[in-house]
């Protein structure tokens, strides 16, 4: 007669048991979860850095060349992709990097690329820590990711070549000198320049001009 009671008091250690393993793999998966997502966010925030510190430089790089547009030989610097400030390209990734909750990492920052070519790599850490402070240990760990990305010139100017000079003539008696003409002459337009296979032809008077996007490409890496 006492056996049923028995068998049910040995069964509800069990089942507390059973119950405290359930609970305790929900606290895991939801832990990880949530460290995923943190370091997601940090690769998001990284990415996001990146690539406006380089739409950065690319609008700097049109703006600093349009004041020169008239003048071709002083092109060749904008059109590699040299003439842009740093500084003001990575504040504007600071301020990307703080929309997805993060800021610049001590590790890296935000630096020119040292392979050569044009672009930034940003190293972001995120302001929010990997646990939440739900799992202990992870009161003080933040999410770190980096992110490049790479400016591609996409133009080429090759300056058309002078005309030859005209024939000398022998000396020929003075004349009297013609008045000059009150009508200027129209200036020649500037030609020679190709982005990305398109020939381009700036009118001095009214200059059609290319836009950032079709000076430069920009491709992130990470």
């Amino acid at each position: 007669m006492g056996g049923k009671g028995g068998d049910s008091g040995q069964a509800f250690p069990a089942y507390v048991a059973a119950i405290a393993g359930v609970l305790f793999l929900a606290f895991v998966y939801f832990a990880v979860g949530q460290a995923a997502t943190t370091r997601n966010g940090a690769q998001t925030a990284a990415d996001a850095a990146a690539l406006a510190a380089a739409q950065d430089a690319r609008d700097q790089l049109r703006d600093r060349w349009l004041r020169v547009v008239l003048t071709p030989d002083q092109w060749d610097p904008f059109l590699r992709g040299e003439e842009y400030s740093v500084g003001q390209a990575c504040e504007r990734a600071a301020s990307f990097a703080a929309r997805n909750e993060a800021e610049f990492s001590a590790e890296g920052g935000c630096v020119p690329l040292a392979s050569g070519d044009h672009g930034f790599r940003v190293t972001v850490s995120t302001t929010g820590t990997v646990g939440r402070s739900i799992v202990p240990g992870t009161e003080s760990r933040h999410a770190v990711a980096s992110a490049e990305a790479v400016l591609e010139p996409l133009c080429r100017f090759d300056p058309p070549a002078p005309p030859p000079d005209p024939p000398s003539d022998p000396p020929s008696e003075p004349t009297e000198t013609p008045p000059p003409d009150d009508e200027e002459e129209a200036d020649e337009p500037i030609v020679g320049l190709t982005c990305d296979g398109t020939e381009w032809e700036i009118d001095p008077d009214a200059p059609t001009l290319p836009d950032a996007s079709d000076l430069f490409t920009v491709r992130l890496f990470n």
